[in-house]
C-alpha cells in the first residue's frame, strides 16, 4: 500500500471503524505526513500493462457511485508516465455516465485483477478527458473502430489486495497456453499408437511380446 493511498482513504470515520474492529494499530504504522503521490513501481507498471480488463468507479454530482467494466486486448491500458495511465474510450451503450461524472468530479477508483494468479491491484486517481485532437491521443488508440476520446488518470495511490477471495478464472487465450503441453502429450501418444498399429499389421503372423514394445 502506498503512503498516499492510506492518507487519502483512511478518513476519520474509516480510522474509527479500524479502531472498533482491532486493525487500527497495524494500519497506523503506514501513515506518513506526506501528501505527494508516489510514482508507480516497476512491478505495478508490468502488472498494469499485462491486464486485459479493469473495473472503474466514479461518482455523480448527486453523490451516487457508478462502476463499469472496461476491456480490450492485453496492454490496452497504457502507462504514460511514472504516475499516469490512460485508455482509449470506444463507443458502447452511449449512456456516457462515466464521461458525465468526470465532468463534475474527477476522482476515480480502479481495480485490476489477475484471476489465474489471484492478484489484485487497486488504484485511486483523478481522471481527465482528452479529445482526438490531443497529441497524446494516438498513444492510447490501438484498434478499430476509432475511439471517441481518451481517458487519462493521474494515479494518486495504489494498494495490493489480499488474494484470499479471488476465484481463479481463465480467458480462452490463457487456457490455450495452459493446455498446449497436454495437447502435445496427446499428439505424442497418437503418434505412438499409429506406430504400434503399423507394427501389429506387419507382424500379424508373429505375436508381439511385451519386451518388444
Amino acid at each position: 500500500m502506498s503512503r498516499h493511498y492510506s492518507n487519502v482513504m483512511f478518513t476519520p470515520s474509516v480510522k474509527q471503524a479500524q479502531e472498533e474492529n482491532g486493525s487500527r494499530r497495524a494500519y497506523k504504522s503506514l501513515e506518513r505526513p506526506d501528501t505527494t503521490p508516489e510514482p508507480l513501481t516497476q512491478h505495478e507498471i508490468t502488472f498494469i500493462r499485462s491486464r486485459d480488463s479493469l473495473y472503474m468507479a466514479s461518482v455523480s454530482e448527486t453523490g451516487w457511485p457508478y462502476i463499469q467494466h472496461r476491456g480490450g486486448p492485453r496492454g490496452f491500458i497504457k502507462v504514460l508516465s511514472e504516475n499516469e495511465i490512460g485508455i482509449a474510450d470506444y463507443s458502447g451503450n452511449r449512456q456516457y455516465i462515466t464521461v458525465g461524472n468526470i465532468s463534475s468530479h474527477d476522482r476515480v477508483a480502479l481495480i485490476l485483477v489477475d484471476y489465474p494468479n489471484r492478484r489484485r491491484l487497486k488504484l485511486i486517481g483523478r481522471m481527465r478527458i482528452i479529445e482526438r485532437t490531443d497529441p497524446r491521443f494516438k498513444s492510447l488508440e490501438d484498434e478499430d473502430p476509432p475511439a471517441e476520446r481518451g481517458l487519462i488518470i493521474s494515479v494518486e495511490g495504489t494498494d495490493w489486495n489480499c488474494p484470499q477471495y479471488i476465484t481463479p478464472r481463465f480467458t480462452v487465450s490463457e487456457l490455450e497456453d495452459a493446455l498446449e503441453p497436454v495437447r502435445e502429450q496427446i499428439r505424442q501418444l497418437e503418434r505412438e499408437n499409429r506406430e504400434l498399429r503399423e507394427r501389429l499389421k506387419s507382424q500379424t503372423h508373429s505375436p508381439i511380446s511385451l519386451r518388444e514394445r
